[in-house]
């Protein structure tokens, strides 16, 4: 029951549910634009990045490196057998979204499906398999970032329309630069934990230094981003709402200067706001167009 609770964890459910967002993000747009829906390609869409994130999250905890352990006083014959029962889960998650893909090639695939589909897999494998294996690399927060905010909202559209479109881009990139900022705030609370594990992550490669400064750009050029989107046709009332999270964004930015400063740190509410800051902004701009 223990080892299940903990592959449940490693699952990382909120990644999973951002992903579920973010497609639905990409959905309403291809209704916004009035693309008629397929019900069972939608379906099947959902499911394969949902998978896809799964997999993401597990085969990365079954890759680790043995000596590191995944929580304290773990010894190494339980560490060897939950990484085996993240290895099994991830590849059976890799085999149903392989056949989830070969469904939607019978329901015919475009150039840009093909594109965005093989985008996600590269991401999966480079994320958690070595040699490359991002997240050893200090690198794997961009990896989530992409995959979340870029690659599920382009699915999500295109598996309904068969090509790209430029308010994709316009939406996702903002989010994707505070989904960066959401796991960026991840690793302060953890930090000491991952220094005496040697666990690598964009907080310890980079530093402090550098990482403070970094989260109040990301964040602040999420909302230019978003407010730019005017200049360029968007309406009006499909950005405004994404405002509406604002006020917790500068009060992120707030707390983490003054943490950076000495201030004693919350990291609960801190942890709690950036993910607010990141979920709501994708719910009320899925909301927006799924409306309109």
């Amino acid at each position: 029951m223990h080892r299940l609770i903990l592959l449940l964890r490693f699952s990382r459910p909120l990644n999973i549910l951002f992903a579920a967002l973010t497609y639905l993000l990409g959905a309403g747009i291809a209704r916004y634009l009035g693309i008629s829906q397929n019900l069972a390609v939608f379906w099947l869409g959902l499911g394969g990045i949902l998978l896809a994130q799964f997999s993401m999250s597990l085969l990365a905890e079954a890759l680790r490196p043995v000596e590191q352990p995944s929580e304290d006083n773990q010894n190494r014959p339980e560490r060897v057998a939950l990484r085996k029962s993240a290895l099994m889960m991830s590849l059976g998650a890799l085999g149903v979204a392989a056949v989830i893909a070969i469904l939607l090639g019978q329901e015919g695939i475009s150039p840009a499906i093909m594109l965005f589909l093989g985008l996600s897999l590269l991401i999966v494998l480079t994320y958690a398999v070595p040699p490359l294996r991002l997240v050893d690399a200090g690198f794997g927060e961009f990896s989530l970032a992409v995959h979340i905010a870029v690659v599920a909202p382009a699915l999500g559209f295109i598996i309904q329309q068969g090509s790209y479109h430029r308010i994709i881009a316009i939406v996702s990139f903002p989010l994707a630069l505070l989904a960066l900022a959401y796991f960026l705030v991840l690793n302060f609370p953890t930090f000491a934990i991952d220094e005496k594990y040697d666990r690598p992550t964009l907080l310890r490669s980079i530093g402090w230094e550098r990482a403070v400064p970094l989260h109040h750009g990301l964040v602040l050029g999420a909302y230019v981003l978003l407010g730019s989107a005017l200049l360029i046709g968007l309406a009006w009332e499909l950005i405004w709402p994404a405002f509406l999270s604002l006020p917790f964004a500068l009060l992120q930015i707030f707390w983490l200067r003054n943490i950076s400063k000495g201030a004693k740190p919350i990291w609960n509410l801190l942890t709690v706001n950036a993910l607010a800051v990141f979920g709501l902004t994708v719910y009320l701009l899925t909301f927006a167009f799924w409306l309109r």
